[in-house]
C-alpha cells in the first residue's frame, strides 16, 4: 500500500501546472559588478562573437579569437589576450565584461571525490554545481535556473520558489570555475543541476554549442546530458532541430495518478506522452533516450510498480536509470536496499529493448547528490 501522506493531498495544495510558460522567466537587471554599458560577451556563441565583432568594427575573425580566447583557454583578464591588438583590448576593457559569476565556497565530501561549488550572481542570489570524480572520469553537474517552479515533492530545489533563468555565460562559468579548480579535465557535462533546464531552452542549447564547439571547450556531444522533467513541447523541439546531445527523461512513477501527485507537471504531460516522445528520440540514429526513476519508499517501489513500468518501456530503445532517493529531511524516504534490490532485479530479468542501471549518488554527505541542490536566498541576502 502505498504512504498515504505521499499520495493524498488537500486539494489546496495541488498546484497546476497551467500557469507555466515554456520560457520561463523575467531576467532581472544585472547589478554591481557590471555597468549598464558593459556588455556581456560571456556566453555568446561563436557567431553572435563574430557579429558582435563586426559591428564594432573588427572583423569576423577577431569574433573567432574571443571565442577561443574565453572558453578554450578561459581567460578572467583581457590583457590576456596576447594575439589581439591593444587598442581593441582597450575597448573591451571599456565595453565589456568577461565575469558573471563569484564563487562564494566550495564544500568537499569526506566520501569521495566530489566537490559542491557555491556562485553568487550580481544581483546576489545563490546557485550550486557539482563535480564528481571517478577514476579518469570528471563529470560536471549544471544548474540553469536561480531555484525551479517545476515543483517536483522530493526535490530540494522545487523548494526554493523561482527566481530567474540563468544567462547563458552564467551557465558556462559554472564549468569554468571548476575546471579552474580542478586538475582533471572534464570528460562529462550534465544539466542536472538547479532548475529545469528545458524552460531555458535556448540558453541552455547555447551553453552546450560552446561546449560542443572545437574551438570552445570541444566536448563530444555524446558527453553532454539534458535532462528534463518532461517538458513535452521543448523535448520535441529538442528532436526535431537534432540535436546531437543525450536527452534524459526523469520518470519518476510508472502511473499517472502517483507522478502527478509527486511531479505536478504530469497532469500537463502524462506519462505515456513522455514514453512516445521518448520513442521518438531513440529513433533517430545513433540515439538512446535515458529515462530517470527516483525510487521513493512506499510511493512507486513495489513489484506493482515493476510490473507497470516494465510494461511503459518494453519495445522502447532506452536506458532506465534507477536513482534511490536521497534524503533531504521531508516526507520522503529512501527505499532499503533489499528493496532497492528487488525492484532493480526484477526489471534487469524482462529487460529487453530497455537496458536497467542503479545510480548511486556521490556527495550525499554535502548536499550535493540527486535532487538535494537547494539554498535559502533570502537568508543569504541577509549575510
Amino acid at each position: 500500500m502505498k504512504n498515504s501522506c505521499c499520495i493524498v493531498k488537500n486539494s489546496c495544495n495541488i498546484r497546476m501546472m497551467n500557469s507555466i510558460s515554456i520560457e520561463q522567466g523575467k531576467i532581472a537587471p544585472l547589478k554591481k559588478n557590471i555597468s549598464s554599458d558593459h556588455t556581456i560577451i560571456k556566453g555568446m556563441t561563436f557567431t553572435e562573437l563574430q557579429e558582435w565583432c563586426i559591428d564594432k568594427g573588427e572583423s569576423a575573425y577577431r569574433g573567432g579569437q574571443l571565442f577561443e580566447w574565453l572558453y578554450r583557454h578561459g581567460i578572467t583578464n583581457i590583457d590576456e589576450m596576447s594575439n589581439i591588438k591593444k587598442s581593441f583590448r582597450d575597448f573591451l576593457t571599456l565595453n565589456a565584461s568577461l565575469e558573471t559569476l563569484t564563487l562564494e565556497s566550495v564544500s568537499e565530501s569526506n566520501q569521495e571525490s566530489t566537490q559542491k561549488y557555491l556562485f553568487k550572481t550580481h544581483e546576489s542570489k545563490f546557485i550550486e554545481s557539482v563535480s564528481i570524480i571517478e577514476k579518469q572520469r570528471h563529470t560536471v553537474c549544471l544548474s540553469t535556473q536561480i531555484g525551479c517552479n517545476v515543483d517536483c515533492d522530493f526535490c530540494a530545489t522545487g523548494k526554493m520558489g523561482f527566481s530567474r533563468n540563468l544567462l547563458t555565460g552564467e551557465i558556462v562559468d559554472q564549468l569554468l570555475w571548476v575546471m579552474r579548480k580542478t586538475t582533471l579535465p572534464v570528460t562529462n557535462i550534465v544539466f542536472m543541476g538547479m532548475g529545469e533546464p528545458f524552460l531555458n531552452y535556448k540558453r541552455v542549447m547555447d551553453a552546450a554549442d560552446i561546449f560542443h564547439h572545437q574551438r570552445g571547450f570541444d566536448l563530444a556531444s555524446t558527453r553532454i546530458t539534458i535532462s528534463t522533467a518532461g517538458i513535452l513541447p521543448r523535448i520535441y523541439q529538442f528532436i526535431t532541430e537534432n540535436r546531437k546531445y543525450k536527452l534524459a527523461i526523469s520518470l519518476n512513477a510508472s502511473d499517472d495518478i502517483t507522478r502527478t501527485q509527486i511531479m505536478p507537471l504530469n497532469s500537463k504531460w502524462p506519462i505515456k506522452e513522455l514514453i512516445k516522445a521518448g520513442k521518438t528520440y531513440s529513433e533517430l540514429p545513433r540515439r538512446r533516450v535515458m529515462f530517470e526513476y527516483v525510487l521513493l519508499k512506499n510511493v512507486n517501489d513495489s513489484i506493482e510498480d515493476a510490473y507497470r513500468l516494465h510494461k511503459l518501456l518494453n519495445g522502447v530503445q532506452c536506458k532506465l536509470n534507477l536513482i534511490p532517493y536521497n534524503s533531504m529531511g521531508g516526507i520522503f524516504n529512501r527505499p532499503d536496499e533489499d528493496k532497492i534490490k528487488e525492484f532493480a532485479e526484477y526489471l534487469y530479468d524482462r529487460q529487453t529493448t530497455y537496458r536497467v542501471l542503479v545510480r548511486r549518488s556521490k556527495g550525499k554527505d554535502i548536499n550535493a547528490a540527486c535532487g538535494q541542490l537547494a539554498v535559502n536566498n533570502k537568508e543569504k541576502e541577509n549575510l
